[in-house]
C-alpha cells in the first residue's frame, strides 16, 4: 500500500545462577556441592533445541523442533558461563569458525571456546566466536541452528523452559504500518514480534519489534538502498504489488532482471507480493517464480496480500482458502504481509462493522496461528485514522479500536 520494522522481543532469562570455579586452564567447573541444571532451552515460537534423531554421533545437528520432553531437548549447564551438553556431548560450533552461518552441533567436549556459551540477555553467545545461537530463517520445525552477530532478533532469543516469558506462537504475529503519534507504542501494545513499513530502514517508526525491510520496486534497486536493507535486518521483502499500476508496477522480466541484486545482500528473501492472483496458473507470481527456477535464483517464500470483500462468518475460511492454494501451488512457506477486509470493488472502499471485523480478525488469526506453514502475517495496518479509521488498530490518542483489542489477544491463549 505504502512505503514503512519488527523486530524481536528480548526476553529475560529467569535462571538461578550456579556458582562456578575459573580452572587453572581458564575452563569452567561445577563445584560438586551444586547440581547442574538440565532443562529444555526454548525459542523462537515457542519451540525447542533439540538434536536430530536423538543422534549421538559427533556433527550431529542441533535444530529447532517442537518441545517434545525427550532428551535429545534436555541440555545441562544452563544458568552459568560454559558448556550446554546433552547425551554427554556438547553444543559445539562446526571447525570453531566465526563465520555468520556457521552450523552449530553436538561433538565430544574439548574445552575449546567453540563449545563456550554465556547466557546474557536472553541470547546464547557463544565466547570463542562472539556470536549468537541463531534459528536463522525463521521459526519452522526442522530448522539447523547456527551462530551469527549478535543482533536481538527473535531469532535469537532463547530461554529455559519454565520461564514466564519464553517466546511462543505470537512470533508470527506482525503489523504493517507507518510513522504516526502512537508509533512503536502501538506495536508494544499490540503484542507484534515483527514490522514492516514499507521501506528500507525503520528509523521513522523505531519499535522494539524486528525491523523487515522491503526493496518496494524497481527505482529502489540501488547500492545504497541495499545497504540500508542489510544494515536494518536479516529478511528482505520483495517488490510491492508489482502487478498493479499504481504500486510497484513492474513486468515480471524487469523483475527478475533486477532479482540478482537482492539475492546478493545475502538475505532471507520473501517474493514479490502481488495484488491478488497469487495462486493462478500463468499470472505475475507464478511466472514470475517460473523465472526464478529457470534462472537458477532463490526466493525462500511467498509474500501475500489479501482483503476480502464478504464481510460474513466465512470471511476468514475464504483468506484460509487462499493461503492453502498458494501453499499447495509452490510449496513454500507463506508470510501473508497485508490482509483485511475491504471492499474496493466500488471504487471507494467499503468497510465492515467493528464486530465483523473482530469476528473476523478472533477466527483468521487462530487459523494463522494453527497453520504450520504460515511464518508470519502482518495486519494492515497498525493506524486508525483518516481514511484507515474503519480498519486500523490504533488511533492517534494511543487507544485500540475494537479490532485493535481482538488482534492484541491473537496468539496469546
Amino acid at each position: 500500500m505504502t512505503s514503512r520494522t519488527v523486530s524481536r522481543r528480548r526476553l529475560v532469562w529467569a535462571l538461578a545462577t550456579l556458582t562456578c570455579l575459573a580452572g587453572a586452564a581458564g575452563l569452567v567447573a561445577v563445584p560438586s556441592a551444586k547440581a547442574d541444571r538440565s532443562a529444555p532451552i526454548v525459542g523462537v515460537a515457542g519451540k525447542c533445541v533439540d538434536v536430530q534423531w536423538s543422534g549421538t554421533q559427533n556433527g550431529t545437528i542441533v535444530q529447532l523442533w517442537d518441545c517434545n520432553g525427550t532428551n535429545a531437548q534436555n541440555w545441562a549447564g544452563i544458568g552459568r558461563q560454559g558448556t550446554l551438553r546433552a547425551f554427554g556431548k556438547c553444543l559445539d560450533v562446526d571447525g570453531g569458525s566465526h563465520d555468520d552461518g556457521a552450523r552449530v552441533q553436538l561433538w565430544d567436549c574439548n574445552g575449546t571456546g567453540a563449545q563456550d556459551w554465556l547466557l546474557e540477555n536472553g541470547q546464547l553467545i557463544n565466547t570463542g566466536s562472539g556470536k549468537c545461537l541463531d534459528a536463522f530463517g525463521g521459526a519452522q520445525t526442522g530448522t539447523a541452528l547456527q551462530i551469527r552477530g549478535c543482533s536481538g532478533v527473535v531469532t535469537q532469543t532463547w530461554a529455559a523452559s519454565g520461564s514466564p516469558q519464553v517466546a511462543g506462537p505470537e512470533a508470527k504475529k506482525g503489523v504493517a504500518t507507518w510513522a504516526f503519534p502512537p508509533g512503536g507504542d502501538g506495536i508494544r501494545d499490540v503484542g507484534a514480534t515483527w514490522y514492516y513499513d514499507w521501506s528500507t530502514s525503520g528509523s521513522d517508526v523505531p519499535a522494539a519489534a524486528e525491523f523487515v525491510p522491503m526493496i518496494w520496486g524497481a527505482t529502489f534497486v540501488t547500492d545504497a538502498d541495499l545497504a540500508t536493507a542489510q544494515r536494518s535486518g536479516r529478511t528482505l521483502l520483495g517488490f510491492n504489488e508489482p502487478d498493479l499500476p499504481g504500486q510497484a508496477n513492474m513486468s515480471v522480466e524487469h523483475a527478475l532482471d533486477l532479482w540478482p541484486r537482492l539475492q546478493h545482500t545475502g538475505m532471507r528473501l520473501g517474493s514479490p507480493a502481488v495484488a491478488f492472483g497469487a495462486d493462478t496458473p500463468g499470472g505475475w507470481l507464478d511466472r514470475f517464480l517460473a523465472g526464478v527456477r529457470e534462472r537458477g535464483l532463490r526466493v525462500d517464500f511467498i509474500a501475500l496480500h489479501w482483503y476480502g470483500s464478504d464481510f460474513g462468518d466465512e470471511a476468514a475460511n475464504h483468506l484460509m482458502q487462499y493461503v492453502h492454494a498458494v501453499h499447495e501451488r509452490y510449496r513454500l512457506p507463506i508470510w501473508i504481509t497485508e490482509f483485511g477486509l475491504i471492499d474496493f470493488s466500488q471504487g471507494a472502499p467499503r468497510h465492515p462493522t467493528p464486530q465483523q471485523l473482530v469476528t473476523f480478525i478472533d477466527k483468521a488469526t487462530a487459523a494463522l496461528q494453527a497453520t504450520p506453514y504460515v511464518e508470519r502475517y502482518a495486519w494492515f495496518a497498525l493506524p486508525a485514522s483518516g481514511e484507515h479509521a474503519a480498519h486500523g488498530l490504533y488511533r492517534e490518542d494511543g487507544t485500540a479500536t475494537e479490532a485493535g483489542a481482538a488482534y492484541r489477544a491473537a496468539g496469546r491463549s
